[in-house]
């Protein structure tokens, strides 16, 4: 559901794989819907029923789907119940192995229904980027009917596909012990920085060209505004930093489902900065130009999702400072980096401090930024996910084609 030209989330990954498939000789076609996130807005013109084009030597049919104002609960259920039929009822060709990706769950359930009950089953591979059922305990919503369901639903969607990939070890363990898929149907392929290596820039100017002071310590938050951010916990904090003087000033770019809450918020809160998103140069240059890159979680989610951000951060060489509960995927990503500092989740106070400590400190902060790069360099980069990815993919092609002689003897030896 999220593909290119989108620039967070999924779509960044969803982009660069389909295309390095292409690259390495695979027929690549993909079926996704037009950019709408973080926005959740269609654009105002281009927007037909169906379209078509090649997009770096890839396939790219998109089919128009109900997109929520608000997405949540029911109008977000629907929005993926949209773009799952029209995925549902495409034309897919004779494909060697089909690959969905969760977000969006109930998209992918109707996908997997398809092959399912399609006369020749193709190899169905399942990419799960968030983990819905975490992500309805961790964030406190919907309530315990609708975290069975979800449950229900995820569980089947995992159980009846032929493969699993998770971005992260942690994801594979809350599969296979709380969902029941089994270990031999899931691999584990890291998501990759996805933005080429930045380009030197002119920290000075860039500062300048954002209106941001040269003893300004800029917290730069860059992408979704939603509600497993929790950013509301930023802008308590840029309150607290604007009553005691402080030289911070938090910067949050980017949109969301909480932007308009929030801008609410902040109204009176001058030390709180918001800005739109930014082509793919200004972003990279706008990270390089602040002092920390921040990452913030709502207080409770520790599991649900391995923020996309910090490959991007990574690769911009600055300090990483994560508002996260302990013991989570953030925290331990973080300090397996090297690359930056951990306060808790919902501790405004913490949060100004520790992002004056890092900002007053150029030592710590160069320190810090190169070991993230160096992180990013040696585990993130985007050459080594495909390729582990193709395996994958060419593994369960193989398992299809195997099925496929099987099923072809057997009705030869029934005649």
């Amino acid at each position: 559901m999220n593909y290119r030209p989108e620039s967070t989330g999924n779509a960044p990954y969803t982009g660069s794989l389909a295309e390095g498939l292409h690259s390495r000789g695979w027929g690549t076609k993909v079926i996704t819907t037009y950019p709408h996130y973080p926005s959740w807005r269609l654009p105002s013109e281009g927007v037909r029923w169906s379209s078509s084009s090649v997009d770096a030597g890839v396939r790219v049919d998109r089919k128009r789907h109900y997109v929520p104002k608000v997405p949540r609960g029911l109008h977000r259920l629907l929005g993926e119940i949209s773009f799952g039929l029209r995925a549902a009822t495409a034309r897919w060709g004779r494909p060697d192995v089909v690959l969905l990706v969760s977000p969006a769950l109930f998209s992918s359930a109707i996908c997997v229904l398809r092959s399912k009950l399609a006369p020749r089953r193709r190899p169905v591979v399942l990419w799960v980027q968030d983990v819905y059922t975490l992500g309805l305990e961790e964030t406190g919503q919907g309530g315990k009917v609708l975290a069975r369901v979800m449950a229900t639903v995820e569980r089947w969607v995992m159980r009846n596909s032929d493969g699993v990939v998770v971005i992260h070890e942690r994801f594979a363990e809350v599969l296979s012990q709380r969902l029941g898929v089994p270990e031999d149907k899931i691999s584990v392929v890291r998501n990759w920085t996805h933005l080429p290596e930045p380009p030197a820039v002119d920290r000075e100017a860039v500062r300048k060209s954002f209106g941001w002071g040269a003893d300004e310590i800029i917290v730069l938050h860059a992408g979704n505004m939603g509600v497993k951010q929790g950013l509301e916990n930023v802008v308590e904090a840029g309150r607290l930093a604007q009553d005691r003087g402080s030289a911070v000033r938090f910067v949050l770019l980017g949109g969301g489902s909480e932007r308009a809450r929030l801008v609410e918020l902040a109204g009176d809160v001058a030390a709180v900065e918001f800005l739109d998103s930014l082509d793919e140069e200004r972003y990279q240059a706008a990270m390089a130009a602040a002092d920390v890159l921040l990452v913030n979680e709502k207080a409770g989610v520790a599991t649900m999702a391995v923020p996309s951000k910090l490959t991007s951060y990574f690769s911009a060489g600055r300090p990483v400072l994560a508002a996260t509960d302990p013991g989570g995927i953030t925290e331990s990503e973080v300090l397996r980096s090297g690359g930056g500092a951990v306060v808790p989740a919902a501790d405004p106070a913490a949060l100004v401090e520790r992002a004056e400590q890092i900002g007053a400190d150029v030592a710590l902060a160069a320190r810090l930024g190169e070991q993230g790069r160096k992180f990013r360099l040696e585990h993130l980069t985007e050459e080594a996910g495909i390729d582990r990815y193709t395996e994958v993919l060419a593994g369960q092609a193989a398992r299809g084609t195997r099925s496929k002689v099987r099923r072809s003897r057997s009705r030869s030896q029934e005649d």
